[in-house]
């Protein structure tokens, strides 16, 4: 069965950007519910005992599956958000992936405002991501609701969750406001490195 991952940082960690009240909610309700969910959905199944992304990818173009895919994907995304944020991590790409994202948007403030409008622009809910290709470049691309790049071949690095309930609480209707913040003090560029494809 599916288990609620830790998270890799206290709740009052992200203050002020996110608050423990936020966390609280976001984490200890809405991923614990698409945990319980998905193992309610799972269980007896040929799904129960499958890795989380092999499962993801197994049921992604089946209809007759989307409240497994919706559940096991939302699970994946928000402990792939959480990993991505660290008020003490990297505030600026280094290395391999500076060069990349230089290569592929300019400049690295360039690549913020093109992941920033894709947050914002995001119509209802879903996630921004910088993501890479299968060629190795990188993307700037958004899904809604639980939808989830690798899906399509892509390699996540980074992502922002635009749901209202990762918001709500602390900004309002403010969705911009709490983008521009996660980018510019809460997403760790070490992890989004790690994730690059040889």
């Amino acid at each position: 069965m599916f288990s609620l991952s830790p998270l890799p940082f206290s709740e009052d960690a992200l203050a002020p950007v996110i608050s423990a009240n936020t966390l609280s909610f976001h984490y200890g309700k809405h991923h614990k519910a698409y945990v319980d969910n998905l193992n309610n959905l799972v269980k007896g199944t040929e799904y129960e005992s499958m890795d989380l992304s092999a499962l993801i990818r197994a049921v992604a173009d089946h209809p007759e599956k989307i409240g497994i895919f919706n559940n096991a994907a939302q699970v994946w995304n928000h402990a792939f958000y959480w990993s991505g944020l660290s008020r003490k991590g990297a505030r600026v790409p280094s290395g391999k992936l500076a060069q990349l994202i230089d290569e592929g948007f300019g400049s690295f403030d360039a690549m913020k405002i093109k992941l920033a409008e894709a947050a914002v622009g995001q119509f209802g809910s879903g996630w921004a991501w910088l993501v890479q290709d299968k060629a190795g470049k990188l993307q700037v691309t958004k899904t809604g609701n639980a939808g989830v790049p690798f899906t399509q071949g892509l390699t996540p690095l980074i992502t922002v969750d635009v749901w209202e309930h990762a918001y709500y609480l602390d900004y309002q209707n403010r969705r911009a406001d709490y983008v521009k913040a996660v980018i510019d003090q809460l997403i760790d560029w070490d992890f989004a490195a790690n994730g690059l494809s040889a």
